[in-house]
């Protein structure tokens, strides 16, 4: 029941041979892609702003997300920076990502003369789905997981994750080798892959029927959610990135949660760009 099979991290297709890393991340960026479509197309706004802002904003969250890794593993670089262009070693901090995109959107709307709150509501959800997509990639890395699961013993560990209603494929990747040896961890891909599901789902189909939402409001809310889980869910991980004795994400997200209830309450109280995204889309009907 307890065997140890490093799990493949990659498909061989003869002449090339593909990461199930980069490929759930692509996964994950085409589904935004879609969803972002689907959003310009219900609004009635340029396919065209979206294509062009989709990929220079890809190539910043790509580049954000390597670089704020890095920051905080130069250690790991240090004797050979060159490897710091190796992202198919993995490494890529979604929170740089956040940062990045965060600061193009910005630009990029303002030069593009564009409603940054209607693009704000386009990307927010799809980008929430991409990160939950993108965490199976770390599943296939087997990185990003928790500690050892509680258990007297290796079958008292499998029966907790089994007591979970984790599929057996997926518990039994979880035996594997980490700080503590050969032994069951948990999926910290699975419980941040499930929040962000959630949010999604909350995000799509609920928050956009409530009269009192505002477009744009998305962004508050993804703040407030994804960091919420993530607060916990890193305290459960093994390869946290560390700013001295703290968690950089945990610090982070106590950051992102602040932001998004001060946005929240900023923009009611200087009502900017009070528009529910209902009116909006009755508007453009």
């Amino acid at each position: 029941m307890h065997n140890y099979q490093p799990l493949p991290n990659s498909i061989d297709l003869g002449v090339i041979s593909i990461s199930l890393y980069a490929f759930m991340i692509l996964l994950g960026i085409l589904s935004a892609l879609a969803l972002g479509y689907d959003q310009v197309r219900k609004l009635h706004l340029k396919a065209d702003d979206l294509s062009d802002g989709f990929l220079y904003g890809l190539i910043s969250g790509i580049v954000g997300a390597r670089f704020y890794y890095v920051i905080f593993e130069w250690s790991r670089y240090a004797s050979d920076p060159i490897r710091a262009l190796y992202i198919w070693e993995g490494g890529l901090a979604i929170h740089g990502v956040i940062i990045a995109v965060a600061i193009f959107l910005y630009f990029y709307a303002k030069k593009r003369n564009l409603n940054l709150f209607q693009y704000i509501e386009v990307l927010v959800p799809g980008f929430l789905l991409a990160q939950a997509f993108g965490r199976w990639g770390n599943f296939f890395n087997q990185e990003a997981h928790g500690g050892v699961v509680p258990g007297i013993d290796l079958d008292a560990r499998r029966a907790f994750l089994e007591n979970l209603f984790i599929p057996d494929f997926i518990v039994n990747n979880m035996y594997l080798i980490g700080p503590e040896g050969l032994d069951y961890y948990h999926p910290t891909f699975l419980y941040e892959s499930l929040w962000n599901v959630a949010g999604f789902l909350i995000m799509f189909f609920v928050l956009r029927k409530l009269k009192n939402y505002w477009t744009g409001d998305v962004l508050s809310f993804y703040l407030i959610w994804y960091s919420f889980g993530r607060f916990f869910i890193e305290a459960m991980r093994t390869d946290s990135l560390y700013l001295g004795n703290i968690r950089v994400a945990q610090l982070v997200s106590i950051l992102m949660i602040g932001l998004g209830i001060a946005l929240f309450v900023y923009r009611r109280k200087k009502q900017i760009y009070p528009v529910t995204y209902q009116s909006l889309v009755e508007e453009v009907k």
